[in-house]
């Protein structure tokens, strides 16, 4: 019978050999158009040719880091690294973002060195030909890659595939700038070859920027965020499911904690019995791992400390920036309430707790009263 670490070691191994099978394709392609494209910009003296030739090769190499970046990444974990070395792509995605800004600005410099100098450009039939041709290579290309980057969920593969398709775009205007001169005599190659520039800087920005996001950590995605807390709730001890937090070890590895509001009835077994048939559950339907599951317990059977609770949300509620009260539970014996509160990012944590321990203080003033305040991280 297989375990979940052999289903996830076996997809993983699938999806590697997927993007390492789909950057090896982009490599020799890129590496055949580079060099049709460099012929052709050297003989024809065309700076917007030569760059785009620049821009083939650029991408060529990223995907070579892309290799690099997925075998390093799929090393097994080890004492010094236990949760893997998944990460590593993000690392990889950050070197191809740069070596995509460092090539838009030497074009651009290129660019602006004929503009202010230019050279007469000379077109044969054959090389518009082949920069036909290469548009529709890149178009291809760019639907094939960005398919499989879909398929395995790959941010490199995405952003490459989008890359190829858009490259295609760009050697499109240097085909119509090509045209143009060879029909008018009108030279637009230097100021196209700008553009192109201008475009590829764009991109690398816009890789690298999501490519840092990732590092640092962003927001859950809200459908995984979601799907888990239904997958959660749809148990019937289970009244809510709270505080979900995923951590992120690489594309398709990740972790995850969260709270579980229960029966104060249930014993420590039956606790026991529901969270790991939750664990499993999640797993199957989400591939995410559930590391660490805590527990609320709610009143049962007691009126007064429904009650009770009712007049504290309304009062916790009441606030703009209380995002969700939830973990409610109260001891009237003891004359002891605990709840936490999710606050939004409009206001700090310090002060919301000054307000929620007045407000609530006054209304149950004999209270001994914790409030835990929870940070907005996943979808509410």
């Amino acid at each position: 019978m297989e375990t979940n670490s052999t289903k996830t070691n076996q997809a993983e191994v699938s999806r590697d050999s997927v993007i390492i099978r789909t950057s090896i394709i982009g490599i020799i392609t890129n590496v055949f158009l580079a060099a049709f494209k460099a012929a052709i910009g050297i003989l024809s003296n065309s700076i917007a040719v030569t760059l785009d030739a620049v821009n083939n090769l650029s991408d060529a190499l990223s995907s070579i880091i892309t290799i690099v970046g997925t075998k390093l990444a799929g090393r097994l974990p080890d004492k010094k690294h236990p949760l893997g070395y998944g990460r590593i792509e993000y690392l990889s995605a950050m070197i191809v973002s740069a070596i995509v800004l460092y090539a838009g600005i030497t074009s651009a410099v290129e660019s602006v060195k004929k503009i202010i100098h230019p050279e007469k450009a000379d077109y044969s039939m054959v090389s518009l030909f082949i920069i036909a041709v290469a548009v529709v290579v890149k178009l291809v290309l760019g639907r094939y890659v960005k398919a499989q980057g879909k398929k395995v969920n790959s941010g490199s593969l995405i952003a490459s595939g989008s890359d190829a398709a858009f490259d295609a775009v760009l050697s499109l205007s240097v085909l119509a700038s090509a045209i143009i001169f060879t029909i008018s005599g009108i030279s637009l190659e230097a100021y196209v070859g700008a553009v192109i520039s201008v475009i590829i800087i764009k991109s690398g920005i816009e890789m690298m920027m999501e490519t840092l996001d990732e590092i640092l950590g962003q927001r859950a995605d809200r459908e995984t965020t979601q799907q888990i807390k239904k997958l959660l709730s749809e148990e019937p001890e289970v009244r809510g499911a709270f505080d979900l937090i995923l951590h992120n070890y690489g594309p398709d590895k990740n972790l995850a904690s969260v709270h579980l509001e229960l029966p104060d009835t249930m014993t420590v077994r039956e606790v026991d019995r529901l969270t790991r048939k939750a664990e499993a559950k999640v797993f199957r339907e989400t591939g995410v791992i559930l590391t660490g599951v805590g527990v609320y317990s709610f009143n049962t059977g007691d009126d007064e400390a429904a009650k009770i609770q009712n007049n504290v949300r309304k009062l916790v509620m009441s606030h703009d920036w209380a995002v969700q009260f939830h973990g409610f539970y109260v001891d009237v014996e003891k004359k002891e309430m605990t709840f936490d509160v999710v606050m939004s990012f409009e206001i700090r944590p310090k002060e919301a707790l000054e307000i929620l321990y007045k407000d609530v203080k006054e209304a149950y003033p004999d209270f001994k009263i914790v409030i835990a305040p929870d940070v907005d991280v996943s979808t509410t």
